[in-house]
């Protein structure tokens, strides 16, 4: 009863609660009673408190492990703002001078600091394990608990270490580890790694309710997330990119965009890193486009919307992303963007890992793929993950599975048939080797087992791929079948697969959705037209196009080439600025053409009341790529294509290809050095008065009316490069 009345108290002076969520009260108690603790709690459900309470009731210092310098940055300055002195929290690491560890080292032996927070880097130093020996400790936390399994989806070698440290600097110190993902394998980890078998295990639900997920086809990836962003103006996001790369260029054509971003990676110096984060807290950006290193810990509530870019790696890395919208419990949007392409780099990114790290990291990837095609309710299939299940119907439709209308196939005897199969084979063998010989697909470890010459090899091949890849799934997550991730994702029939076989009923699955996975991820993504061309405007574009060609003596494609007039007639550009966004216009044919187009453009569309897709209009910034810059650069000198071809390890072929994408964009180059070289003036005079009068832009057609035995087609394309530089940029 004491320590009731005393807990209660201290939530009430120190951080301002009235009561404890979940089970705090218990985790905290157990603690406090210095026994062993494990606590497995979801983004939001208040973690911190679980040690950073005991702690400040606890005689000495509490030794708080954690994996990033802004996580204890974060944390210990809120310490700070509720416990109104400096020295009660304090962090020891890399970024500290001499001084400032001194300072630290002397609250800690004064008795002043009741939270010592350290990177396990800086625990494991030997002056560091010394100092620790004098003084008395609390207990110890482990944050971020995850990190010790190779399972999870950060691991860190030096959290493998912690247990032997902690022996290092004292008996019977008790240890509470903390983590807001942990399937089965990684607890297992976790208990096994930490020594912490008698510890008591508080599990709360993985379950967000207030989350709504989604997973969308990577297509002009740019354009959708700026539309997305502008339905949901002034709310706070975060957007994670695989690459530093990206990143940036995300965050630039957000910026163009008018929607106020920052970029967040590691390549960044600590104190922009730091700045970032202040000012997404503070609300002077809305929106921060990240790498994975940004988001642990992070203390924001109403972040109203996370979005991946690319699939992420885990399924563990997607739950603890998506778990930092919506912490106050209010609106949370989670969308991702999947493509082949990113599963693929992906896969590469792991191609030289050691074999062992290899095959976990393909079973953790394939997790992802299996979520991001299946047409289940994605929150069955994360709980799922988490070895939690989950009645889909208590989704509320939040998600874009629930949502949308499903297709279901009648599965009682697909399933029963493949599970006799699963269990005849000696359970040895994974989903993927199961679907090939249902499809009939013959690979090297189907003939080496023979399987290809069993009666059940190619029986499913009329149901078709997207059948038993459905199959697959929801057998694994109705829990007929389970995977042996310790053993190559080999799956084992459960009791209730077992119990199929021998008494089936009637069940319909759900059909996985056709992926339909041509991604649009170029350079030009953001400028692409998405809606239907408007036949009526094309024409009086057309018609304007002819007439100014005439007027200036130029054939029509110099002025502006059909794509970009299709692009005009879905998008609708009114101002030379907006005009500059379509493909393949740019600053100098916008200047130099572009005045009647928007003009006829803006008296069309005021007169047929035309509602203009204006969030499709994408600002990108000018593609200027290092290779393009590079080229240019080179140009410049004079120096031949072949050569910079060579220096830049792409063929002939290519480097006229990416300098006819410089002069396309509006860019003049004076290639007049090289092309002299290579043609003789009298050949170019024939070659420019034909593109004079040619009707159509074709290196086919020139080289037809020029004769092939006079010209190559590389020579034509060199002079039309020229041709267009001169006269139409």
């Amino acid at each position: 009863m004491e320590i009731k009345k005393s807990l209660f108290d201290n939530l009430q002076n120190f951080f301002g609660f009235d009561n404890f969520k979940g089970e705090q009260e218990a985790i905290i108690t157990n603690i406090i009673q210095r026994r062993d603790t494990f606590v497995i709690m979801p983004t939001g459900g208040g973690k911190s408190i679980c040690y950073q309470l005991p702690a400040l009731m606890s005689e000495g210092t509490a030794i708080v492990i954690s994996p990033l310098i802004a996580l204890m940055k974060n944390q210990v300055d809120q310490l700070r703002a509720f416990g109104g002195t400096e020295s009660i929290a304090h962090f020891l690491n890399s970024s500290l001078n001499k001084a400032e560890i001194i300072k630290v080292k002397q609250d800690v032996l004064s008795g002043e600091t009741k939270l010592l927070y350290v990177a396990p880097e800086s625990l494991s130093k030997p002056e560091n394990i010394d100092f620790l020996r004098l003084i008395t400790i609390s207990f110890v936390a482990v944050d971020e608990a995850h990190c010790i399994s190779e399972w999870g989806h950060d691991f860190r070698p030096e959290y493998r270490r912690i247990r032997q440290v902690i022996s290092n600097i004292g008996d019977n110190i008790p240890i509470i580890a903390l983590t807001a993902t942990a399937t089965p394998k990684v607890q297992q980890d976790i208990v096994k790694n930490l020594q912490m078998n008698d510890s008591t295990l508080f599990k709360s639900s993985f379950n967000r309710p207030n989350l709504y997920y989604e997973v969308r086809i990577k297509r002009n990836v740019v354009k959708e997330i700026v539309r997305f962003i502008n339905t949901h103006a002034g709310k706070s996001g975060i957007i994670y990119c695989l690459s530093r790369k990206k990143v940036e260029e995300i965050s630039e054509a957000l910026n163009l965009n008018g929607i106020k971003s920052l970029p967040y990676h590691a390549g960044l110096d600590p104190k922009t890193r730091a700045d970032t984060q202040d000012k997404f807290l503070m609300e002077d950006v809305d929106v921060i486009v990240a790498t994975i290193a940004f988001g642990m810990g992070i203390d924001k509530p109403d972040v109203r919307f996370v979005i991946h870019h690319d699939i992420p790696k885990s399924m563990e890395g997607y739950y603890q992303e998506t778990g930092r919208a919506g912490r106050d419990g209010g609106e949370g949007v989670c969308v991702a963007f999947y493509s082949e392409k990113d599963v693929d780099k992906l896969a590469k990114f792991m191609k030289d890992k050691p074999v062992a790290e290899r095959e976990i990291g393909t079973q953790i990837l394939k997790e992802v793929i299996d979520y991001a095609e299946s047409a289940v309710c994605r929150r069955k299939q994360i709980l799922h993950y988490f070895g939690e299940n989950f009645d889909d119907a208590g989704c509320n439709c939040m998600c874009d599975n629930c949502r949308s209308q499903r297709t279901f196939f009648d599965a009682s005897e697909k399933l029963r048939n493949t599970l006799i199969m699963i269990r005849e084979l000696g359970e040895k063998f994974d989903d993927q080797h199961i679907i090939n010989i249902l499809m009939g697909v013959d690979t090297s470890q189907i003939t080496a087992y023979n399987h290809n010459k069993l009666p059940y090899f190619g029986s499913g091949k009329e149901d078709g791929l997207l059948v038993w890849k459905s199959l697959m799934r929801q057998a694994l997550l109705n829990n007929y079948l389970s995977k042996d991730i310790d053993n190559y994702g080999l799956l084992r029939l459960t009791k209730s697969g077992n119990g199929f076989i021998d008494n089936p009923h009637s069940l319909k699955f759900v059909l996985n959705k056709q992926m339909e996975l041509a991604e649009d991820d170029s350079d030009d993504a953001a400028q692409q037209g998405g809606g239907t061309i408007d036949v009526e405007l094309l024409k009086m574009l057309k018609d304007l196009r002819k007439k100014m060609a005439k007027q200036k003596v130029l054939p029509p494609f110099v002025i502006f080439q059909d794509p970009s007039l299709d692009e005009m007639c879905t998008h609708y550009p009114i101002s030379l600025e907006e005009l500059k966004q379509i493909q393949g216009v740019g600053q100098g044919k916008a200047m130099k053409f572009g005045a009647p187009f928007v003009a006829l453009i803006s008296k069309y569309v005021e007169e047929n009341e035309i509602d203009r897709p204006i969030d499709l209009i994408i600002k990108s910034a000018a593609n200027k790529s290092a290779l393009k810059v590079s080229i240019i650069q080179n140009i410049d000198r004079h120096i031949a294509l072949d050569d910079i071809a060579s220096s830049k390890g792409i063929s002939y072929e290519d480097i006229l290809r990416e300098v006819e994408s410089i002069v396309n964009s509006g860019t003049k180059l004076n290639l007049n050095y090289y092309i002299d070289e290579m043609i003789d003036e009298d050949r170019q005079d024939e070659v420019y008065d034909y593109f004079k009068t040619a009707e159509v832009d074709s290196i086919d057609n020139a080289l037809k009316e020029l004769g092939s035995d006079d010209y190559t087609r590389e020579e034509l394309q060199l002079m039309r490069i020229k041709f267009l530089s001169e006269l139409g940029n």
